[in-house]
């Protein structure tokens, strides 16, 4: 009987020794899955916090050109106050009736002019020649007057625009 109770007693601590082991394994496995999961999570906190700094950089971008914008906004405004201003004086078809010539060329003048500077505002560096209806003609014949007697026209040196158009498409 005796012999019985340490079979018992030993294949007892034999079991708890196995159950002991089992646990510390299962622990280790745990353990090592966490510090894997936390690895993971470590590098999506990173990503997440490099995509916020990014956010935060474009947004003070977006505020700044918010801003230009405004500005450039209220320049145009009052540039289009001061033409309507213009505009508002001048009667274009009593001019037209006086001199029909001289207001010609004026337009001529300032559509170039105007053309000039939108191809300058939107990264045209190119200096191109005034077209032909804008150059003053070297050669009058006898008896007519010269087109361009108004004596406003434009230089390839003025800082106006081209209005020269695009006939390839």
């Amino acid at each position: 009987m005796f012999s019985s109770i340490r079979i018992a007693i030993l294949l007892f601590f034999i079991a708890v020794i196995g159950a002991g082991y089992w646990y510390i394994t299962k622990l280790q496995n745990d353990n090592q899955t966490l510090r894997n999961n936390n690895a993971q999570l470590q590098v999506a906190v990173d990503t997440a916090n490099a995509s916020v700094e990014t956010y935060k950089q474009e947004f003070q971008r977006a505020q700044e050109l918010n801003t230009k914008l405004q500005g450039d906004l209220q320049k145009a405004e009052a540039y289009s106050d001061e033409l309507r201003s213009k505009f508002s004086r001048l009667d274009l078809v009593q001019d037209a009736l006086k001199d029909a010539k001289n207001l010609e060329g004026r337009m001529n003048g300032a559509t170039a002019k105007l053309w000039r500077e939108f191809m300058a505002n939107t990264g045209n560096s190119s200096e191109r020649p005034l077209p032909k209806w804008l150059q003053p003609s070297t050669e009058s014949p006898a008896g007519t007057e010269d087109p361009d007697s108004s004596g406003r026209t434009e230089t390839p040196s003025s800082d106006s625009s081209t209005a020269e158009a695009n006939t390839t498409n």
